[in-house]
C-alpha cells in the first residue's frame, strides 16, 4: 500500500483484540467495540514550528499505538481499513 500522510498524520492499522476472555467465554462479533489499539504503516515528516523548522514526530512506522476510541478518520485502502489521525491524539506506544 502507497500512502505519504503530510505533515504530523499518521496512518494506521487496527490490530485485532481478543475473541475470547479471560474465563473462557467467547465474545460474538456484535458485542466486540473496535480497538483502540493499531500498529502504524506511515507516519508524516511532522509539523514545523513558528521558525519554520520541522518537528520530528516521536512515533515511527512499525510502532503499536493506543489511540482513543473516536480519534482519526477511518478509510478503505486496497481493501483494507485503515484509520489517519495526528499525532496529538495517540495515547501511548506499546513496547
Amino acid at each position: 500500500m502507497k500512502i505519504r500522510p503530510l505533515h504530523d498524520r499518521l496512518v494506521i492499522k487496527r490490530v485485532a483484540e481478543e475473541t475470547q476472555t479471560a474465563g473462557g467465554l467467547f465474545i460474538p462479533d456484535s458485542a466486540k467495540e473496535k480497538p483502540a489499539r493499531g500498529k502504524v504503516i506511515a507516519v508524516g515528516e511532522g509539523k514545523r514550528d513558528k521558525d519554520g523548522n520541522r518537528i520530528a514526530p516521536d512515533v515511527k512506522k512499525g510502532d503499536e499505538i493506543l489511540f482513543g476510541k473516536y480519534a482519526g478518520t477511518e478509510l478503505k485502502l486496497e481493501g483494507e481499513e485503515c484509520i489517519v489521525l495526528r499525532e496529538e491524539e495517540v495515547l501511548a506506544v506499546l513496547d
